[in-house]
């Protein structure tokens, strides 16, 4: 679980400290609007509005803010369309990067995206060039200090209910399934009356790559801001072993 760890520590970490609340508000909303268009208004009806749902609570998403987003999307039948497209490609030493966008616009969203990758120093490559490189997991982190269970009785309520895996971290606990049956998994710990920080199905990394060279982290670094800066990205997916900040 080695590999799990570190990728738990990092999320956590992000999770915490993200402070851009509005961007991420913005991008669960167009999740919420696709979600709403595929499968329908009602969650009980809908597993995938149930987990964007869920991953909107645990990104501290108002109930009121939610129902807004679900209402304007099953009531309005001129918004826009998003599509779904996905980007692969290198960073500095080859470091992989998958990056997920929902846009309105294929064109606009792939220029900006390989301008990210160029400016730091990177490249575009063809899809399926890296995501080999990634595990697509169900993936559950439990914050210890909000949760009542002992790390046993967790273990079990998660692989009852068809997690692949549990790891007992520092200051977390990390569930993985398969992408599945995270739905099953996440609504059993819900029901549990468990706080989940995060809830999502991602892309966790078979290897990590390290970068020493401080040219190579600022133009790593660089990548990932533009692409966090960008409204269509949704997701940015990378292999890259970030070192640890303890002034967090």
């Amino acid at each position: 679980m080695s590999g799990h760890s570190k990728f738990a520590n990092i999320k956590h970490r992000k999770e915490k400290n993200d402070s851009a609340r509005g961007k991420i508000f913005t991008r669960i909303g167009r999740e919420i609007a696709v979600a709403v268009k595929e499968g329908g208004a009602d969650p009980n009806n809908n597993s995938r509005l149930r987990d964007v749902i869920a991953k909107a609570k645990s990104n501290n998403m108002p109930n009121d803010t939610i129902d807004r987003s679900i209402k304007k999307a099953a009531g309005d039948a001129n918004a826009v369309n998003y599509e779904f497209v996905s980007y692969e490609g290198y960073g500095p030493n080859g470091i992989a990067i998958i990056v997920d966008a929902l846009t309105d616009n294929k064109n606009r969203t792939a220029s900006n995206v390989r301008n990210a990758f160029t400016k730091g120093n990177g490249n575009v490559g063809t899809p399926g060039c890296v995501s080999f490189m990634f595990d697509k997991k169900g993936q559950i982190i439990i914050d210890k200090e909000e949760c009542d269970m002992d790390a046993d009785e967790l273990m079990m309520l998660a692989l009852d209910a068809g997690a692949e895996d549990f790891a007992d971290e520092e200051d977390s606990y990390e569930v993985i399934t398969d992408p599945d049956s995270f739905s099953d998994v996440r609504q059993a710990l819900e029901e549990a009356g468990v706080t989940m920080i995060s809830a999502e199905v991602t892309m966790i990394p078979q290897t990590w790559g390290e970068l020493t060279d401080e040219k190579d982290i600022k133009s790593m670094q660089k990548t990932l801001d533009l692409l966090d800066e960008d409204d269509d990205v949704q997701e940015v997916y990378h292999n890259w072993d970030e070192p640890s900040d303890d002034s967090e």
